[in-house]
């Protein structure tokens, strides 16, 4: 059973009329899998994007078609929270948001709305979530041939920071035979809706993942709560990560790519952040084609058949 979705996940998409939106709704439908019940631009109602009804908001696309599980989020940085609100507002319990550039006060709110709702937000600044056989809910993998070749069903649940190296480290594992059970693009802003230390009890807890493999990049604390769970929880899942930007060490108050990756002291450093993980017993390797190697070693010495 993978972890936040399946085939029989219901969702729908709010600015679904935009460029991006058409994009994604388009390659989740070709992909299979996931139910898209509706969309949402105020102003459109009536029309459909590849056969998918357009509604003026949440409240009538519900009345309409029922409650769904979830919603992809994709609206201009200025609505988007207000698009946010309004699904949580509306009772959907997953949202992922793949705008980028939201105001970081407007994401802390709309995090600590979703808590206070019981909901989960992925994102902001992400690719969503894949469970490969199963269902896709964002752009992980692009068009859905691409996604095929990409991800593949198995053992190995993936985090990443980055969209497309979610999909680069699924590629290597699919490759060397390792499939995934989920994979999730957690965003790369400095605030996100749920981090690894958040979406780890969900893999702990599924039987189908049998070890983790994440992309990590300096700046930020989501490594060091990371470590303190593993540490604290005494894992059953071996893990593997990857750091990217060692280089950055040097050069305090550099940007690396993400708006969440800035170094500002030591302990956002990656050399930190890789003491920090290895102490807790986490390995971590120097090129993404070790990620593979090492994680069937270790799933052979818990005797995992793969």
């Amino acid at each position: 059973m993978p972890i936040l979705i399946s085939r029989d996940t219901t969702c729908i998409v709010q600015g679904i009329t935009g460029r991006e939106a058409v994009n994604l709704t388009r390659e989740n439908l070709n992909y299979g899998g996931l139910k898209i019940t509706g969309g949402v631009t105020p102003g459109r109602f009536g029309r459909d994007v590849y056969g998918v009804p357009v509604y003026d908001c949440v409240r009538d696309l519900i009345r309409a078609q029922g409650q769904p599980d979830a919603s992809i989020v994709s609206v201009p940085p200025r609505f988007t929270r207000d698009a946010v609100f309004e699904a949580l507002e509306n009772g959907i319990r997953l949202v992922v948001v793949v705008t980028e550039n939201i105001p970081r006060r407007q994401v802390a709110q709309m995090v600590e709305l979703a808590g206070l709702r019981g909901a989960r937000i992925i994102g902001p600044n992400c690719l969503g979530v894949i469970s490969p056989g199963e269902a896709k809910l964002g752009g992980l993998g692009g068009p859905a041939e691409n996604t095929r070749q990409a991800y593949m069903p198995g053992p190995v649940g993936l985090m990443s920071r980055s969209g497309g190296m979610t999909t680069e480290i699924a590629s290597t594992l699919t490759a060397s035979g390792l499939g995934q059970s989920t994979c999730v693009s957690i965003g790369g802003d400095a605030i996100v809706g749920t981090t690894y230390a958040e979406l780890m009890p969900l893999f702990e807890a599924d039987p189908a993942t049998k070890a983790i493999a994440i992309y990590t990049e300096p700046g930020g604390r989501m490594e060091a709560e990371f470590s303190e769970w593993v540490r604290a929880n005494n894992t059953r899942l071996p893990v593997v990560a990857f750091m990217a930007g060692r280089f950055m060490d040097e050069m305090k108050g550099m940007r690396f790519g993400h708006a969440g990756t800035i170094v500002e002291g030591k302990e956002d450093s990656s050399a930190e952040k890789i003491a920090r993980m290895e102490d807790a017993g986490i390995s971590v390797v120097e090129r993404i084609e070790e990620i593979p190697v090492l994680l069937r070693r270790q799933l052979a010495e818990q005797g995992v058949a793969l």
